[in-house]
This record gives structure tokens, C-alpha cells and sequence, in this order.
């Protein structure tokens, strides 16, 4: 194909609006950008924030395929725009995870980050990241997550000092689950197997007694000694050691995070609240459009949940979808929530009437006016 021809094919592609032709266009940038072989040019502050505007404008409404695709083709990119990455960190774990694995633009402070507002199963894939760094270890064992410290435990080529093996070791008298992979870590020190002993079953005391070469009666006088509080509060697990059940209200707030980065990189527009319905992610679907329309998320949440679905209808008008999409969304709207908001299609006819000869501002002020009365 000739330059010109690929210019021209890029043009076409980014006048339509077609999902396979977004997807094409998303791909075709992402080898343009690979085939460059200057890498300064590629990491200069101009180049970045060109690349980061085109990128985030098309992801932003990209369909779940499609950025898991992207995910898995810049999972390794060293020239790929931060703010893009970090997107992608906080999507969907099956979208997230090749890039918290791999990202060379995903630094400490990222990481650190992750930890604090993504969800367990993030945390596990920044635990098991390869030559995960001393500051991201610290962090995770603040946080003492059973799951969590259990990847670290697996991951030997984590950056790990002797005090982080001694912090590790006693969670192992709390989590059944690190203390297979501590008696086999190389990190492992004599003194620190020594209290491992302790908590250890039968074939791990042996194969620890082998390895260091430990006095087995001192240590069985040890153990006796520890046996009354050797088995208390041990938390459940699944067959890896692994609690991958997200905490209460934890992807709720990371769904939150997500939408606030969005909106502060001007990048949350209308067209995401169809996104994150189609991917079944009602809730999500709430705190985008409550930040849209500068509403409060529990009037939105109260709206679905009513036997008003011009409740809805006032609230999308608000924000600038078009009457011909709303039918769609309030179709899914009560798909995902068990049929409401209720009303049938006599309900649908009159939520329409919201998208009247009004503006938008009178619209949400309409919203607001119904939702604090009730």
C-alpha cells in the first residue's frame, strides 16, 4: 500500500463512526506509531499529547473488544501515552491485566495507585508484575491484602529486602496461603524459617529441616509451644490461596475513579453512558451519568429504580442524548435492573416527552426539581 493511499484509507476511517472502522483506525494508529523508529521523537512532550488526545478520544467510546485488543498490542509499548495506560489499568481486569503486567510506562507511583483504587484482582496482577519495585512491595504489605501478598509471595522476582521477608513471614501465622510458597521463596533466610516451622504442616517442616538443616527437636519443642495459637483465624481460600471476591462497594469506587479520570482528561462524553450499558455495567452507567450531568448519583439510582422512566428520560436529556438513542438505553436500563424503571411502553411514550422543544439546562433543573422532591 502506498503512502498515500494509507493516508487517505486513515482519512476514511476517521470520518466514520462504524465500530469495526473505530477498531481499524485504533489499530492502524497503534502500528504507525510501532513502525517509528525514533523513539525520541515518540516520547517528546508534543508527540504525547497529541497522541494521548487521539487515543483517549477513540477509547473512550471503543467497545470492550476493542480495548482489549488495544490492551494486548501496547501492553508493551514503551512510547504509548501514560494517561491511556493508566485507563486501561483501571478497565475490566481481562483489559487491565496484560498492561499492569507488562506496561513499561506504568511506574511505581501507578502501581501504588492501583493498589489503593483498583480491585483485588488488580492488586494481584501488580503483585505478580515482573521485577515488581521495593516501593510497590512496601505498599502491598501495608495494606496486608491475604490475596494480594500471596501473588508477591509467588512472584520471586519481586525487589524483596529481609524485612519485607520477615513482615511476609508473619502473615503467614494469619494466611494459610503464604506459607507454601515462603518455605520454598530463596529469600527465604535460616532465622526466618525457623518461626515459619511453627506454622508450617508436616511436609514443609521436613523439606524446611532438609533445606537449612534445622535442630528438628528444638523446633518441635517450639512448635509445641505455639500449638494452642496455631491455627486460629485463618482466613478461607480457594484451591491457589487466592480471595478474588471483590471487597463491598470496592468496584463501585473504582468505577467512580475511573469516571472522575475520564472527565478531568475532558474525555467523558454521552456516548460512554451506551458503552458501559452494552458491557452490562449498570452501575457504572449511574456515576457516568450523574457526573455529566452534575447530579447525584443516588438521584439516578433512585430514577431507574422508580415507576417513572421520564425520570431517566429528563436526566439523559440533560447530558445531550439524542431522543432516537434513548429507547435503546432505557430498553437496557431495564434489562440490567429487573424491568424498571417500571411503566411499560405507555412509560416509555412519556419518558420521550422529556427530549420536548426544552434545552438541556432546563432539563436537568426539571431532574433535579423531581428527584429531591421524591
Amino acid at each position: 500500500m502506498s503512502p498515500g493511499a494509507t493516508r487517505q484509507q486513515l482519512m476514511d476511517l476517521v470520518r466514520s463512526r462504524a465500530p469495526a472502522d473505530r477498531e481499524r483506525l485504533l489499530m492502524a494508529i497503534t502500528d504507525l506509531c510501532a513502525a517509528d523508529g525514533d523513539a525520541e521523537v515518540m516520547k517528546a512532550p508534543a508527540t504525547q499529547e497529541l497522541l494521548s488526545s487521539i487515543f483517549m478520544g477513540l477509547v473512550v467510546e471503543a467497545e470492550r473488544d476493542i480495548r482489549q485488543r488495544l490492551a494486548e498490542k501496547l501492553a508493551h509499548a514503551d512510547w504509548a501515552p501514560p494517561a491511556l495506560i493508566n485507563v486501561l489499568a483501571l478497565d475490566e481486569i481481562e483489559i487491565a491485566r496484560p498492561v499492569i503486567r507488562c506496561s513499561p510506562v506504568l511506574k511505581d507511583h501507578d502501581l501504588v495507585r492501583l493498589l489503593v483504587e483498583a480491585t483485588i484482582e488488580h492488586q494481584i496482577e501488580v503483585a505478580r508484575r515482573p521485577q515488581v519495585g521495593g516501593v510497590v512491595v512496601a505498599a502491598i504489605l501495608r495494606q496486608a491484602e491475604p490475596a494480594v501478598l500471596t501473588a508477591l509471595a509467588n512472584n520471586l522476582s519481586a525487589e524483596m529486602t529481609d524485612n519485607d521477608m520477615r513482615l511476609m513471614v508473619e502473615q503467614a501465622k494469619k494466611v494459610a496461603a503464604l506459607r507454601s510458597p515462603l518455605a520454598r521463596h530463596p529469600r527465604l533466610s535460616a532465622e526466618l524459617s525457623l518461626s515459619l516451622y511453627v506454622w508450617v504442616g508436616q511436609s514443609l517442616r521436613h523439606a524446611l529441616a532438609d533445606r537449612f538443616r534445622l535442630d528438628t527437636a528444638k523446633l518441635d519443642q517450639a512448635l509445641g509451644d505455639a500449638v494452642a495459637e496455631a491455627h486460629g483465624g485463618t482466613p478461607s481460600t480457594d484451591k491457589e490461596g487466592l480471595l478474588v471476591v471483590a471487597r463491598q462497594g470496592e468496584r463501585e469506587e473504582m468505577e467512580r475513579k475511573l469516571i472522575d479520570k475520564l472527565h478531568a482528561a475532558g474525555q467523558l462524553r454521552p456516548g460512554y453512558l451506551v458503552r458501559a450499558l452494552r458491557e452490562g455495567r449498570l452501575s457504572l452507567f449511574c456515576t457516568a451519568l450523574a457526573m455529566l450531568g452534575r447530579f447525584e448519583t443516588d438521584h439516578i439510582r433512585r430514577a431507574i429504580d422508580s415507576d417513572r422512566p421520564e425520570l431517566l428520560g429528563l436526566a439523559c436529556a440533560a447530558v445531550g442524548i439524542d431522543r432516537s438513542v434513548f429507547p435503546t438505553i432505557l430498553h437496557m436500563v431495564r434489562e440490567l435492573n429487573g424491568g424498571r424503571p417500571s411503566g411499560g411502553a405507555e412509560g416509555a411514550r412519556k419518558a420521550a416527552g422529556a427530549f420536548g422543544p426544552v434545552t438541556p439546562q432546563v432539563a436537568g433543573a426539571a431532574f433535579r426539581q423531581a428527584a429531591r422532591a421524591g
